[in-house]
């Protein structure tokens, strides 16, 4: 069988890293899977025709499609880049010669082992695009043979060569581990009797990636139910009693009561932020045993490492005020996070301003009743403990919310927020914001209804697994992860 190249070309697109927001399903791993689809080669008349003169060919029957797929193994070393090997067949293709004395009927069966270099550009969470080059090893087996007066001199040639491939793709993360792929790929090939040509494959299929599909967390099994012993005869049983061991409420980890905003490049303290850092300084005078991580951070205006730069300074410069006020600097750490942690859209001057910021992220007393001045913000970060998929709130935390409510009856202009925060690794992020915003109105109507606060002074806000101070790859991770924070506000007069 005589092949010439497909009709059309398209130049093999470079494939270089690309950094964005969007990832797949796993960064790295080993995967295999299957493509199948339509294979397709254009026969060349011309080259038939005078491979067989002197003969008059009268005409040519093609059979240039057929059904191809590929087997496939890898290993993805980074979002952008892995390297995938396998077997393919191409499929079986052939052609008629109609001559005067008879014909002659040539087949081709292709067939080979790839390995090929592997570029992936992630568009979202789920999708990305593919581009390939690689090297193929390729068996083509021909077979020709005749009706009439016609006898090929070699009816059975084959040949094994190494040649190359190329080819696009795109694919669609149905699972964290299971894919679906569309690609087209164009082989070079050669058969058995000296032709060259290409041979174009389009194929859908799907990729597993092993070791990445996200397990539960184990499931708290129920005590099992207490079963009275049967009575006998003699004497009844005696009824169980019940005994209830007390467990130490584990409560705030973090209080932040600073927000300072920035002018465009601006980093010393200005005026009208003293009065919010002299409020922090009477708060760690009053606390001397609590600690103070100052943070800085910019919108996106300039390079990244300017910013950073910009934003490290900020944070030094409330550093070097509250040494100035008596606040020892060995309670005292800043760190710059530039534009890495925006809280507001940088395309917005109102944004912009948001994100020029400082926040101070305070090791947290545990009696803030009496707490005076006050400042204009306290957030208590509890760590509430709760049961699998459960909003109850456990006896042991009843003190630490009549502190909280003891302390906004003491103040009652304070209004306060009831954040919920949840570690959840189960179901959906929509099950998780609700499980957090059901956990966080339980903790309101705690307030209000055994304590006696003023339910119009609380509100109670879920964010599920979205603001989550540690990876919840261990056990500690998720038990931080899982808190109630109460950010009592005091209005401004």
């Amino acid at each position: 069988m005589k092949l010439v190249r497909a009709v059309g070309a398209l130049g093999l697109v470079g494939f270089a890293a690309v950094n964005g927001q969007a990832a797949l399903a796993a960064d790295s791993g080993w995967y295999g899977g299957l493509s199948v689809g339509r294979s397709e080669a254009k026969i060349d008349h011309e080259r038939i025709t005078s491979g067989l003169l002197p003969r008059v060919v009268g005409s040519i029957e093609d059979d240039d499609r057929s059904t191809g797929f590929k087997l496939l193994a890898g290993r993805k070393f980074n979002r952008n880049f892995a390297i995938e090997g396998g077997y393919f067949h191409l499929g079986d293709f052939g052609y008629k010669a109609n001559m005067p004395a008879g014909s002659e009927i040539g087949t081709i069966d292709l067939q080979g082992l790839n390995l090929d270099a592997v570029g992936i550009i992630p568009f979202t969470e789920k999708f990305s695009g593919l581009a390939r080059v690689g090297l193929t090893y390729t068996e083509a087996k021909d077979t020709f043979r005749g009706t009439g007066a016609i006898a090929p001199l070699d009816p059975d040639p084959k040949k094994s060569e190494a040649r190359y491939k190329f080819g696009l793709g795109v694919q669609y993360d149905l699972t964290p581990a299971l894919g679906l792929r569309g690609e087209w790929e164009r082989y070079r090939v050669n058969d058995a009797v000296g032709n060259k040509g290409d041979i174009d494959m389009l194929l859908v299929g799907l990729v597993y990636t092993f070791g990445v599909v996200e397990k539960p967390a184990p499931r708290a099994e129920p005590a099992p139910a207490y079963v009275a012993p049967a009575p006998v005869a003699a004497a009844p049983a005696p009824e169980p009693v019940l005994v209830i061991v007390p467990i130490v409420a584990r409560t705030e980890e973090y209080c932040s009561i600073l927000d300072v905003q920035f002018e465009i490049n601006q980093k010393t303290v200005q005026r009208e932020a003293e009065e919010k850092l002299d409020k922090l300084v009477t708060f760690m005078r009053k606390y001397p045993e609590t600690t103070a991580v100052i943070e800085g951070h910019s919108d996106e205006v300039g390079t990244s490492a300017a910013n950073m730069r910009l934003s490290q300074s900020r944070a030094q410069s409330m550093v070097d005020y509250l040494a100035r006020q008596g606040v020892a600097r060995s309670r005292l750490q800043a760190v710059g996070y530039g534009e890495t942690r925006p809280i507001a859209d940088n395309r917005t001057e109102v944004g912009r301003r948001l994100n020029r910021r400082i926040n101070a992220i305070v090791a947290c007393a545990t009696d803030i009743e009496g707490l005076t001045p006050a400042p204009a913000r306290i957030t208590m970060a509890m760590e509430m403990e709760f049961d699998t998929n459960s909003a109850d709130i456990r006896p042991q935390y009843r003190e630490e919310l009549r502190k909280v409510a003891n302390f906004m009856k003491a103040n009652p202009r304070v209004v306060a927020t009831v954040e919920g925060h949840t570690s959840n690794q189960r179901g959906t992020a929509a099950q998780a914001m609700q499980l957090s915003q059901r956990r966080a109105e339980n903790v309101v109507n705690a307030l209000v209804d055994q304590f006696g606060v003023d339910r119009t002074r609380l509100f109670a806000a879920g964010f599920g697994q979205t603001r989550r101070f540690a990876y919840n790859t261990s056990a500690e991770g998720r038990q931080e992860n899982r808190r109630v924070n109460i950010i009592l506000d005091f209005p401004p007069s």
